[in-house]
Order: structure tokens, then sequence, then C-alpha cells
């Protein structure tokens, strides 16, 4: 079971990540101050396997890998939006964080639910207020660069069965 952390719209890369400690990068440090802005205590009480819900346009902003590499370091297994920014859309899935879009399930999902995702159907239940909803899925390649961690050791993977 995983709890809902709830964010608005256009929260954008400073919000994730402030820029004031992009001074180091080790994913330790960046998950320490992960939505700190938006949240004080966020960082400090959210578990592994835990969802951020977002509104539109999440991610805005800058092109900085550091957003939704600190995200995916503080133990968050997904973050479901209406809408992601484009850049951060991509960094997200060439660093292995897994992102769904679905309206639905953003206007269902309150802060605290008990939530479960199955990435591989698309599949969003709500536990705690008994619905469910329906994202796309990502195609099998997507999903198995996902699994592998990102784009760069899903390209090491595949180099080394060739």
């Amino acid at each position: 079971m995983s709890k809902a952390w709830r964010f608005g719209d256009d929260v954008d890369t400073d919000v994730i990540i402030p820029a004031r400690y992009l001074n180091q990068t080790s994913p330790e440090h960046l998950a320490a101050h992960c939505m700190e802005d938006a949240d004080t205590h966020f960082a400090q009480a959210v578990k592994v396997g835990d969802v951020i819900v977002g509104g539109k346009n999440f991610g805005c902003g800058s092109s900085r890998e550091h957003a939704p590499l600190a995200i995916k370091s503080a133990g968050v297994q997904v973050v479901i939006a209406e809408s992601f920014a484009r850049i951060f859309y991509r960094n997200s899935l060439n660093i292995g964080l897994p992102i769904l879009e679905c309206p639905e399930a953003v206007q269902g999902i309150q802060a605290g639910d008990d939530v479960s995702v199955n990435l591989s159907t698309g599949e969003i239940q709500n536990i705690t207020r008994g619905a469910s909803y329906q994202a796309r899925p990502f195609p099998p390649f997507m999903q198995e660069l996902i699994k592998a961690g990102g784009l760069i050791p899903y390209v090491k993977g595949r180099k080394n069965n060739a």
C-alpha cells in the first residue's frame, strides 16, 4: 500500500528540488530536500513506495534532471499527474522514474489516501475510496527501460545481451 502525497498545478523543478541544494548531486542529498518548499515535512515523512499526485504541468521550469532524480531517490514509486512538462516527462523516463497521466485519478485521490498502482496495466486503485482509474500503460520497451532504472542502464543491458 502506498500513501498519496498531493500537490497542485504548475509544480516547477525549483519546488521539487530548490536550486540552493544543487551544489551536490548525490541522490541522498537531493532526496533529503525533495519538495521541501512545498511541504517542509515531505522529505522526512515520505516512505519508499509512496505516490505523488500532481495537477497540470507537473515539473515545469528548468530542464534539470535533478528534479525527477530527487523524487526517485526519496523513494516515490510513481508520479501521477493530469499532465507533465515535456522535459520533465522525458527526464523522468531517462532516469527510470515512472510517471502516469490520469486526470481522473488526480481528481479522485486525496492526500493520505492509500493507493495501488500497476505500472504494467496502468491501473490505479484508490483503496481508501474504493475507486479505480485507468492510465495508459507504457509500451513494453518503455516498461523495460523503467525496470532497468533508466535509459543508460537499459542501453547497457541491451548491449551486454547482444
